[in-house]
């Protein structure tokens, strides 16, 4: 039987976070960085706690002025302080609720970087590691994200997207360029079964790039992010495929 984990970004304020907490198997939570703060916290933990739903750290560059999407070059000192202070914050919340924390996935610039650098991306396994090393890590498809991860003795969970165009050598197309970020239902769908059911997907340009799908994350901040969560998720039930977290 395929099985899939469906994440999606939440806590970043968008008004059907509530809506789309039954649809998912588990919620990246901003941690005040890039967008979200304390109250949005603990509302979204309420949330995800009441549908069984996994929790995890969603942590970001300090940058909520571009929503966390602005590139930057850290010491590792830094990244290390960045990391911990975000996710343990979110841990303690959880744990306060008598919940655990299950995952950490980095936001925007510091998913990207990450994916493409293994020297960042070892500073932020580093960090969760010493944060509690029974912590899941999410990262982009074949990224030194999930490498660095797994030399680190953590659990790597292989991530791909619904609603983002890929380039052919499986990174993400960048959100300044046209088209980086799929606006057709059916185009999405028809990239969802491909991930899921093929393990590829069709990058710009047209070639078939292979990939590991073990969580597929739709973006929460998107405004037909419900509706078409609700798409999504109907389809992969019908098709019998179990949606959980790993």
């Amino acid at each position: 039987m395929l099985s899939i984990d469906f994440n999606a970004d939440l806590g970043e304020e968008a008004p059907f976070d509530a809506e789309l907490m039954p649809l998912i198997s588990s919620a990246n939570i901003a941690c005040g960085f890039h967008a979200g703060g304390p109250a949005t916290m603990a509302r979204t933990l309420d949330l995800a706690i009441a549908h069984g739903v996994a929790i995890g750290a969603h942590p970001s560059f300090d940058d909520r002025a571009n929503f966390g999407r602005t590139p930057m070059a850290l010491s590792p000192a830094d990244v290390t302080d960045l990391v911990l202070y975000q996710c343990g914050a979110l841990k303690a919340m959880a744990e306060a609720r008598g919940a655990r924390l299950h995952h950490v996935k980095p936001h925007g610039a510091l998913y990207n970087q990450a994916a493409k650098d293994p020297a960042l991306a070892a500073c932020i396994a580093a960090a969760v590691k010493t944060l509690d090393p029974g912590l899941k890590l999410y990262g982009l498809a074949g990224s030194h994200s999930l490498r660095e991860a797994e030399k680190a003795g953590l659990t790597a969970v292989s991530e791909v997207f619904a609603d983002r165009r890929y380039l052919a050598d499986g990174s993400l197309q960048p959100r300044s360029q046209s088209g980086a970020v799929l606006d057709h239902d059916d185009q999405v769908q028809a990239q969802v079964l491909a991930m899921v059911q093929q393990g590829q997907v069709q990058a710009l340009g047209g070639q078939w790039v292979a990939l590991k799908a073990q969580t597929l994350c739709l973006h929460g901040d998107n405004l037909h992010a419900l509706a078409l969560a609700k798409r999504l998720r109907g389809c992969l039930d019908a098709l019998g495929v179990q949606i959980g977290a790993p």
